[in-house]
């Protein structure tokens, strides 16, 4: 490895240890509760050593934010809706990893679901999650529930975000529940939406 590379892997480590640190600091205590030198302490880093990387906590925690986004939204989503398998399985599909994403990023996800920042670039920046969310759940609904009226589209897809939302805060409170009783359960109110559409819409239930 050349010194260039050492000094990359170098940077994107100590990165990585930043981020993470954040991640956990934020998560416990909150954007206001938290500094900067707690966080360069937490990640075994000097100030300096933070500073080089980014230029605030502001920006750090935007950075975390895109981050997590980025990676939720690379899940393969589409795959999952548009897979083998019946309508149950593959919605089950879906929401398993989605809730495997919150299970293996636990303060990421404390972070993302509750702004403490009152910052205004923040608090858009959740609205921005919360909308593709909202649009995702959305298109599940488009997929297999076509006769829905297309004025309930966005308040039950918003419906159902906040669902996953709320329950996602109450698992990270209640770890010891196990993840395939979260998925079965909104599993079963997804469902109950599909199972709304008869005849009279002119769809099958």
């Amino acid at each position: 490895m050349s010194e260039i590379d050492r000094s990359r892997a170098a940077r994107a480590e100590a990165r990585t240890r930043i981020e993470d640190a954040a991640a956990r600091l934020f998560a416990e205590r909150g954007y206001a509760g938290t500094t900067i030198g707690e966080i360069a302490a937490e990640a075994g880093l000097s100030k300096p050593m933070l500073y080089r990387h980014f230029d605030s906590k502001q920006e750090l925690h935007l950075a975390l934010l895109e981050r997590h986004r980025d990676e939720l939204a690379a899940a393969p989503v589409r795959e999952l809706l548009d897979g083998e398998g019946d309508v149950d399985t593959r919605i089950a599909a879906m929401y398993d990893a989605w809730f495997g994403y919150v299970q293996s990023h636990p303060y990421t996800w404390r972070m993302m679901f509750r702004d403490t920042t009152g910052d205004p670039d923040v608090q858009a920046f959740h609205r921005d999650i919360q909308r593709r969310q909202r649009e995702t759940d959305m298109a599940l609904l488009r997929t297999h529930v076509p006769g829905l009226p297309e004025a309930e589209l966005e308040p039950l897809g918003e419906a159902i975000r906040s669902a996953l939302y709320g329950l996602a805060l109450w698992w990270l409170d209640h770890p010891e529940r196990p993840r395939d009783a979260l998925v079965a359960a909104m599993v079963r109110m997804t469902r109950g939406l599909i199972a709304t559409v008869g005849p009279e819409d002119g769809t099958a239930p």
